[in-house]
């Protein structure tokens, strides 16, 4: 089994992980992974028995020795693979690599010797030394591929992740056109009028990108930094659409402490005004609504659109897509993204776990 380690989290030299990376063995005390671990366990050993039985005469007795046997060992490992990942995440890769396959080995053939014990007289199995020998090599092959998975697991979601993180780097950048030309226009019109105000929305604009810019690892975003990007982006709308555009907010103030990943709620209200209210000659309503479900956040984001246009367009499903995308990534199945048209409108809703804490 080759395994090559090749992302920067290596060390030169030392080709050790770096304190706090996760080892490629996925958190074995988690219910999901262990339940998976299970039910392929089983499965292995249907098709053995499966593959040794007649049909007419299938052996239950033979299928329940053996699912208790592969049980214990799956379940022993899984356990001591969980309590020493800390310890084989400080290790080189290979070094990890090694000691895993040792622990595997180790309670195949401790899990064998007790097996010989407890069953001595069963005549289910003929258990002798190529008994013991048989187990082992089959736990270096289907130990190589449980590792070689996780590995290849791993480097998917790194990969995932660096892809993710591009399109949000990619989102941070991206200025919209038709956005500055606006505002340029908006602070022309003010410089001879209302220089005070001229001078407000060039501050709000310097302000807007600076935050839309700033690296989530410089500064842990909160609901109360998303909502001051949103109103600092509404403010400067303001200015072109005028009373065409209202804006409705529904936000407990208990919330706004609470973690929010960076640049989820401004592009949803950027495109409620872009596809939405700027495309109505007589305006309309845009509803922001952030409220706590049980240990999640709600979020919904409700904008009218044009009679017989759909809002999707390339920038419209881009937002959506990498919202969508960067949400599962964070939280998995815990999260909830919807999109679609409402009789009115059209509407965003998202919920996430605010117990989660991103680095």
């Amino acid at each position: 089994m080759a395994l090559k380690y090749t992302t920067a989290m290596a060390e030169p030299g030392g080709n050790k992980i770096k304190a706090g990376t996760d080892f490629f063995i996925p958190d074995l005390c988690a219910t999901r992974p262990v339940l998976m671990l299970v039910i392929l366990a089983e499965l292995l050993v249907l098709v053995y028995v499966l593959g040794d039985s007649a049909l007419p005469h299938f052996s239950w007795g033979r299928l329940a020795i053996a699912s208790l046997f592969l049980q214990w060992i799956v379940l022993l490992c899984a356990a001591l693979l969980c309590a020493f990942r800390g310890a084989l995440g400080r290790l080189s890769l290979p070094a990890g690599v090694l000691f895993s396959y040792l622990i595997i080995l180790l309670v195949t053939l401790f899990s064998s010797f007790m097996a010989q014990v407890l069953f001595a007289e069963s005549a289910l199995f003929e258990m002798d030394a190529w008994w013991l020998l048989r187990n082992q090599l089959v736990a270096l092959v289907v130990g190589g591929i449980a590792l070689r998975y996780f590995y290849i697991q791993q480097q998917l979601r790194e990969r995932e992740q660096a892809e993710l993180n591009a399109r949000l780097e990619s989102l941070r950048a991206r200025i919209r056109p038709h956005f500055l030309f606006n505002t340029m226009n908006s602070i022309a019109s003010l410089i001879g009028s209302r220089p005070d105000e001229a001078e407000q929305v060039v501050e709000d604009l310097s302000e807007l990108f600076r935050s839309s810019l700033i690296d989530d690892d410089e500064q842990a975003a909160t609901i109360a930094d998303e909502l001051h990007l949103c109103r600092l982006y509404l403010r400067i709308e303001k200015l072109r659409l005028g009373d065409r555009m209202q804006v409705q907010w529904r936000v407990d103030d208990d919330l706004l402490p609470e973690h929010m990943p960076a640049l989820i709620l401004q592009p949803l209200v950027e495109n409620a005004v872009y596809h939405g209210v700027a495309r109505m000659p007589e305006g309309g309503i845009i509803s922001i609504s952030m409220q706590k479900e049980g240990n999640k956040l709600l979020i919904q984001v409700d904008n009218p659109v044009p009679e017989g246009i759909t809002p999707a367009s390339a920038g419209h499903n881009m937002a959506l897509d990498n919202i969508q995308q960067r949400l599962q990534a964070l939280y998995g199945e815990e999260s909830r993204f919807r999109a679609g048209r409402v009789p009115g409108g059209h509407r965003v809703v998202l919920s996430y776990p605010l117990s989660e804490s991103l680095t």
